[in-house]
Order: structure tokens, then sequence, then C-alpha cells
């Protein structure tokens, strides 16, 4: 399958692109890439690759998919411009501004007779697959809550702006995560923290918590302001707790230069020190790392596009999480408890 990556910031080069790379079935083929400084690191990283300066101009080259990876406002008219042309599309998250919003792409996709896929990559990685072994294996006993929390000490990252903001950043993923483990979610109640810091009302942290469908509490928080870097999760249950301090592998990986395609046996396991602990009665022991890889995402798609597999993220799931967003920004707004 003949793929193009639509932006090449932080998210084109470091989370798509090597994965793109490593996935089976697939083949990198051209990168939108509008400025010299961009077209550069394209040439760095893929020596030869070509480079467009429009969606419309990539496709025209011959593609049968797009990962679509430019700045949250500008998704939407990407995502549709892609489907209207009658090519596979994955779309960063959040691929809508709002769930109403990303039905109109769903809509348009089942018509065009394309796939649509989000990219909820954090699903696959190492400290959440661990998590998921421990409470499938009933290592806790009967689930009732789990806590999730991601700060990081990145300020210049914050997407600013109506259709910014840390909910819709690393929210995004953090919801999803708690979906993607523990099932629906039928009541949302939040707070959010604001900031002026960069010229636009921007929410620079938040505190969710969802009520699911199973009777299992799950909360989320992160922030980028407050000078912590801290990924934890801790589940607790009727025999026990597990309580993990992760250390995001993969995105430490690929921030010093190395890629999964090199390291396939060993890419994406947490080092013992950063092992979760399960906790029961006379009984404490270390867990081993999971194997975390983004790569199966897009391997995966090639498959789904082919007819041979299931999606990995089919739209209908990233709708259910802008569900839950929608949700908790009402709730962070209103100070109120919103039902689902």
């Amino acid at each position: 399958m003949r793929i193009g990556i639509v932006g090449y910031g932080a998210g084109g080069r470091y989370f798509h692109a090597p994965f793109i790379e490593a996935a089976e079935g697939m083949e990198l083929v051209g990168v939108v890439a509008r400025s010299e400084s961009t077209k550069a690191a394209v040439e760095s990283d893929f020596p030869g690759m070509p480079t467009y300066p429009s969606l419309g101009e990539l496709i025209a080259a011959g593609v049968d998919a797009v990962t679509i990876t430019t700045p949250p406002h500008t998704r939407y008219d990407l995502v549709m411009e892609a489907i209207t042309a009658g090519v596979h599309v994955v779309a960063d998250k959040p691929f809508a501004p709002t769930a109403a919003a990303a039905g109109q792409l769903a809509e348009a996709a089942h018509k065009a007779g394309v796939v649509l896929n989000v990219f909820h990559n954090r699903r696959r990685d190492a400290d959440i697959l661990t998590l998921a072994q421990v409470l499938n294996a009933g290592g806790v006993g009967e689930l009732w809550r789990v806590h999730s929390i991601m700060d990081q000490d990145d300020a210049g990252s914050l997407e600013v702006g109506a259709a910014g903001g840390l909910l819709r950043d690393l929210g995004t993923h953090l919801v999803d995560q708690m979906l993607w483990l523990l099932g629906p979610v039928t009541h949302v109640h939040a707070s959010l923290d604001w900031t002026e810091r960069f010229g636009e009302r921007t929410d620079c942290g938040f505190f969710v918590t969802m009520t699911h469908a199973s009777g299992v509490v799950s909360t989320v928080s992160a922030s980028k302001l407050n000078h912590s870097t801290t990924r934890e999760l801790r589940a607790y249950g009727s025999e026990g707790s597990y309580i993990a301090a992760g250390s995001d592998v993969q995105a430490n990986a690929l921030m010093a230069g190395r890629r999964p395609v090199a390291e396939r046996e060993s890419w994406g396991i947490d080092a013992p020190e950063y092992w979760g602990t399960l906790s029961r009665k006379d009984h404490r022991e270390a867990v081993p790392s999971a194997q975390g890889d983004y790569t199966g995402f897009y391997t995966e798609f090639a498959r789904a596009v082919r007819g041979e597999g299931a999606e990995p993220v089919p739209s209908s799931e990233g709708i259910r999480t802008l569900e839950v967003l929608d949700a908790a920004r009402r709730s962070a707004l209103e100070n109120v408890v919103v039902a689902l």
C-alpha cells in the first residue's frame, strides 16, 4: 500500500514515519512539506523521498492512503479532502474538533467507500498493555478503579486556540486508553486548568473522572506547565493493587534517534526499573513489561484496506472518545456531571 504523510512536524517525523517504515505491506512514497527546513528533515530521514506542497499534489502523484498529521485546526478539512478524492485515511488525534464533526467525516468515508482510522497509538504503549495483562489475569481481583497520570514538562508543545488545549491533546490518548481498557462510559466529571500565557486562553491541565458501564471508575490527568514529568498507572481491586511508573519508552527511543525497524525484538519494552508492582495479601511481585509497538497499527491498517483484517481504530471508536472529551469540556465549564 502506497501511503503519504501530510505534515512532518514532531508527529509526522517521530510518531508516524518510523512506524510506516517498519510496517508490513506498506510503503512511504511521499510527504507534504512546504518549508525548506521541513523538506531538509525529510531528506535527512529518507534520502530521495519526494515532497509535495499540498495534499492535492500528493494524491495526484499516486497514493492509496494518507496520514493527516497537521495542526488540529487544519485536520477536518484535509481529512475531508482526502476522503472526497477516494483515498484511505489515517487521521491523527483528535481527528475532528467535536464528536459531531467527526461523525460527518465518518459518514463521508462510508459513502466514499474508504477506510478512515484514528491514530490512537497509545493503546500500544508498554505500560497500558502490561496493565491490561494484569487485569485480564484477575491480578487485583474485582476491579474497582484505575488512575492514569501523564505530566510532561513541555510548555512549548502546548497547542493553543479553540482547537487546541491539553484535553484534546494528551486527554485524547488517556481517555481512549480507558475506553479501550474498561469499556463504555456512562458519566463524566472534569476540571480544567487555564492559562493565557501564550496569548489565547487555553486549557493546560485536566482531571477527568469517568464512570464506566461496568461500574469501574477511572481518572485521567495531565499537565504541561507544572514542571512535572510523570507517567503513572494505578489499579485497585478487591484482592490488591497494581502500581507502575513507566518511562514512555517508545517516545524516548524515538527522540533519541532510534527506530523500530532496527530493533524489532527489543523495541518498546520498558527497563526493569520501570516495571509495575502487583501487591496482594502476603504477596508482592514485579510484573515484566509487555512489548509496546506502534508499528502494529499500520500493519493492521494495511490489512484492513486490503479486506484481510479488522481496522485498528475505526472512526466509530474515535467518535466515542470525542464524545467523552466533549462531555468533559462541558462538565468543566458548567461544573456538572454529564451523562452519556
